[in-house]
């Protein structure tokens, strides 16, 4: 299977293909070796895990290297090896502290973990890490669409004594990761719900459990006393990072009206400096849409805005091809309404539909008129008027006065609501027992005992 560059359209590297075969080979390879590590116990598992961390900064050049040749993108492609890096160490002291606790627990035997093309690495260690302290074998395959990492972080892994005997990431399409869903005890997915739906349809053939995050449309709320200047900040960072390629962007802004045009216009003059990465890595903020289907979602979206009499502000009314790259301007869109597709799908590009409100009854009732429930953001004069709202919006995590605070959290448990996601908790302490099965045993004493 060939893969393209997204900065200049080529395709320049292919991924082998995986027969059937070769596959059930690997699932059983790892359901033989997850015994012993289950019986290693927590800490020898933590320290395992201890060493691979050390090959990863290690190898930090080479990840950052291969995930930015398939995302084309640098600074974020950094802080998302970072993020393992420090997520391994969180993880850890996590793990040794829900054991402390309850250890009658049973892991599922073999977890398939399929993850999306956004965040390659970040969002295929996110249920491997925890899912491998919890003592399973872990089959990761990530999306195809960004797979040149796997050579690298494979041969970490083959150098971690008694690590790649229950770990290992595979290349892929669909078709393996149907075979893959086939073999697994409990299935790990993130991305589109169109695929989640079809891969709850595969895993219900055995009742195989399945973990979910999908779909989101995340609101920015600006109540009247806020402090725009950190609004802006904030919606912006959180609307146009990674070019908007994030389940937790921003794609929704609510904004008082008597705060509306001032905000407007600051937004407006902040995302005017923000350039393309076209020239390379390090110039410009904003990097190409790295899935070429992604950009007939981005046009359509605005185009259907723009036919249902919207007025786009700055940035562009659909993605520009430059050297090969598609690229999205960082776009402010306003006098929008909620039967634009703009206002009720999920875009996964840099663009700020603003609609203004002028009751809280209102607020509430646009914040959650969406079938995705995943994240918000409230900007508030004060954490108490912020946490009054938050309290009513229909989501899992709320950040106040910042964007997506629980991508660098780690404590605060929370899950996705509605259609953004199925299953149990994915930060915090109690994710852990997402992978295991506990276990009670009865005992009966006969009377003359």
């Amino acid at each position: 299977m060939r893969v393209r560059n997204p900065r200049t359209g080529a395709y320049d590297y292919e991924i082998p293909d995986c027969t059937t075969a070769q596959l059930i080979k690997c699932c059983k390879k790892l359901r033989n070796g997850q015994d012993a590590w289950l019986r290693m116990g927590i800490s020898n598992r933590i320290a395992v895990l201890q060493e691979w961390k050390k090959l990863i900064i290690a190898n930090k050049e080479l990840l950052v290297g291969a995930l930015a040749s398939d995302t084309g993108r640098k600074w974020e492609t950094t802080a998302e090896v970072d993020w393992v890096i420090d997520a391994i160490d969180k993880w850890c002291t996590t793990a040794n502290h829900f054991y402390n606790l309850s250890p009658n627990w049973i892991p599922y035997q073999l977890v398939t973990v399929i993850s999306p093309w956004n965040f390659p690495l970040a969002l295929s260690m996110m249920d491997t890490l925890p899912a491998l302290l919890s003592g399973a074998a872990v089959f990761v395959k990530p999306s195809e669409i960004t797979p040149r990492f796997i050579e690298v972080i494979n041969k970490t892994i083959l150098a971690v004594p008694g690590l790649h005997q229950v770990l290992l990431f595979t290349p892929g399409d669909a078709s393996i990761g149907a075979l893959m869903v086939d073999q697994a005890d409990l299935v790990c997915f993130t991305g589109s719900v169109n695929t989640a739906k079809k891969i709850a349809l595969a895993a219900s053939k055995k009742l195989t459990p399945v973990l979910m995050e999908i779909g989101a449309k995340d609101p920015a709320i600006v109540l009247a006393g806020a402090n725009l200047e950190l609004a802006a900040n904030a919606i912006i960072k959180g609307s146009t990072t990674n070019a908007g390629q994030n389940c937790l962007s921003f794609e929704r802004i609510y904004v008082h009206e008597s705060i509306h045009d001032q905000l407007v216009d600051l937004l407006v003059e902040k995302t005017k400096a923000l350039e393309l990465t076209v020239e390379n890595f390090t110039n410009g903020k904003i990097g190409p849409i790295i899935f070429e289907k992604q950009v007939l979602t981005i046009n359509t979206h605005l185009e259907d805005a723009k036919a249902l009499g919207a007025i786009i502000l700055t940035g562009s009314d659909r993605c520009e091809e430059i050297h090969g790259g598609f690229y999205c301007r960082p776009t402010i869109v306003v006098n929008v309404t909620h039967n634009m597709l703009l206002m009720k799908e999920e875009t996964f590009g840099p663009i700020m539909p603003i609609m203004s409100f002028s009751t809280t009854e209102e607020l509430i009732e646009l914040a959650n008129a969406t079938p995705y429930s995943l994240g918000a953001g409230v900007f508030a004069a004060t954490d108490e008027e912020a946490s009054d709202i938050a309290i009513r919006i229909n989501a899992g995590s709320v950040s106040i006065n910042e964007a997506a605070l629980t991508a660098i959290l780690h404590y605060g448990d929370n899950l996705s609501f509605n259609m953004s996601g199925v299953g149990g908790l994915r930060i915090g302490q109690e994710n852990l027992s997402r992978f295991l099965k506990k276990q009670t045993i009865h005992l009966s004493k006969s009377s003359n005992q």
